[in-house]
């Protein structure tokens, strides 16, 4: 079986992560309703089928809209940098930088990016967190130069 394209080496990774804010606002909800018969038009950023229920996180409009009760108000981040499925200690280095500002997380890993959902409110804490944790890989670049 092919690797997974992406970087894998995690100084280089925490050196470019590029967080982007988006301006939404997430949600996370449950539903009995299988991933092939949920509604489309909620228009999901995820779907993940766990043995309770499906979960899906939309915006907290187009859940509210559907009449979903929904959890977590919260901000996505997304890192630009394309990270291979197969890294080793890229969110764990992120969620500890991020526990230690207080701010909890829940990562998404796509095909080519990691998303991470934090508290509404916190957003702009968490984006200073991940350029500082940027700013220290690149100076730990530049010391190993």
């Amino acid at each position: 079986m092919k690797s997974s394209p992406g970087e894998v080496d995690l100084t280089k990774l925490l050196a470019s992560l590029q967080p982007t804010l988006n301006p939404e606002v997430f949600v996370f909800l449950s539903t009995s309703a299988s991933i092939l018969s949920f509604p489309t038009t909620l228009r999901p950023q995820m779907l993940f089928q766990e043995a309770e229920g499906l979960t899906i996180v939309t915006t907290q409009a187009l859940a509210a809209s559907h009449g979903y009760q929904a959890t977590f108000p919260c901000r996505m981040i997304t890192l630009k940098v394309h990270s291979s499925l197969e890294a080793v200690g890229l969110i764990a280095t992120l969620a500890t930088a991020l526990k230690e500002r207080n701010i909890s997380s829940n990562v998404v890993s796509g095909y080519f990016h990691d998303h991470i959902f934090v508290p509404s409110g916190k957003e702009e804490a968490a984006v200073e967190v991940l350029e500082e944790v940027t700013r220290k890989a690149i100076e730990k670049q530049k010391v190993q130069l």
